[in-house]
């Protein structure tokens, strides 16, 4: 029980830190075009999303799954950013909304399948 609590909390952690890469980059990157930023966040936001696209891959099931699953996380952290970051309240809708997504994470990636060993 406490290795499959354990693998639970890694998967989280990747979750996160992929999601800090995918919106950190994204943001350094729409500051650069949308803010006249200088074109050098725009670089290391390059290379921050380049590594978006690494961190998922130590994530130990399918790719489709982690890139379904991944998409709510995406929508709670990037409604927690837009508050965090640039002062952006979520609103009633916000909050269910990415309820409602994290549920849907939760089913996707958590849930046991029939013949699959995810969590061993």
């Amino acid at each position: 029980m406490s290795q499959k609590v354990n693998q639970i909390g890694y998967s989280i952690l990747l979750f996160f830190f992929a999601g800090l890469c995918e919106i950190g980059g994204g943001y350094l990157v729409w500051l650069w075009l949308r803010e006249d930023f200088s074109w050098v966040l725009g670089a290391i936001g390059g290379f921050v999303l380049f590594l978006y696209g690494i961190v998922p891959t130590f994530q130990k099931t399918h790719f489709h799954r982690v890139y379904a699953a991944y998409g709510g996380v995406f929508i709670a952290m990037a409604l927690f950013w837009g508050w965090l970051i640039d002062g952006v309240k979520p609103d009633t809708f916000d909050i269910i909304g990415s309820i409602i997504a994290l549920i849907g994470v939760l089913i996707i990636f958590y849930f046991p399948r029939k013949g699959e060993k995810i969590w061993n």
